[in-house]
């Protein structure tokens, strides 16, 4: 979340890489430059300083370089449930050491922009991956905690991992499916802690009170940095998911 969220980034991941011995990295960005969208720089930042892949959400569009910059770069993903026609794509593959990693984005629909179903897209994108991996991850971008759930009952079994993100507040429902499915309602934000999901508290409220349009600013003060570390077999199958989060004075 903006430059709060990238700071934290800078100062503790390559730590818990080298700790956890990580493999890859991979964030959601699409709060990344100033609370909304990204942009080319941000994004090449945050590769700089170690992440393997960007997902995103539906705020990936909220800057005018977005959709230029996604029609190019493979490795900041869009939801895949958008039309075909929209640029960008919804899905990569990484190569990890001698393994292959597909990591697949998907927008839900409860309280979000009715696109296509995330569902039925998760069985067109797992398709086309399943053939060349057994090692997927999920970010499912959406808003309601059941349509969350329902999802990673869905698809449990036929992927390694499904994460929740957009509600920026981490849960502490995550768990390992009897498919072996990491699962997770939402991972949190990485960004700005005494905040409104990363929002001035001065900005939010008055929303909440009026009802009429405001400009949102980042705060700023003490951050938090949230995630959640997997443990991945080669066949796939999930064996581990630990919640992380690390609070900044």
């Amino acid at each position: 979340m903006g430059q709060p969220g990238r700071r934290m980034v800078a100062r503790h991941l390559q730590q818990l890489v080298a700790i956890n011995r990580v493999d890859v990295v991979i964030a959601n960005g699409e709060n990344a430059a100033a609370g909304f969208g990204i942009t080319p720089g941000v994004a090449q930042e945050l590769f700089d300083l170690g992440v393997g892949l960007l997902t995103s959400g539906n705020h990936v569009w909220d800057k005018k370089e977005a959709e230029e910059y996604l029609a190019k770069e493979g490795r900041v993903l869009r939801p895949a449930n958008y039309p075909d026609e929209v640029p960008g794509s919804g899905k990569h593959i990484l190569r990890v050491g001698d393994r292959l990693v597909g990591v697949v984005n998907l927008q839900g629909r409860a309280f979000l922009p009715p696109i296509d179903c995330p569902f039925r897209g998760a069985d067109r994108e797992l398709a086309e991956l399943k053939p060349v991996t057994d090692i997927i991850l999920v970010d499912f971008h959406a808003e309601a905690t059941a349509e969350k759930q329902a999802f990673g009952w869905y698809v449990d079994g036929r992927v390694s991992a499904v994460i929740g993100t957009h509600t920026h507040v981490q849960t502490a429902d995550e768990r390992i499916l009897p498919g072996r499915t990491a699962y997770i309602t939402d991972v949190g934000m990485t960004g700005p802690r005494d905040s409104v999901i990363g929002i001035r508290s001065q900005d939010a409220i008055p929303k909440f009170l009026n009802q009429m349009p405001r400009r949102f600013t980042v705060a700023d003060g003490p951050s938090q940095l949230c995630a959640v570390l997997l443990d991945v077999e080669d066949n796939g199958r999930a064996s581990g998911i630990h919640r992380i989060q690390i609070h900044s004075d």
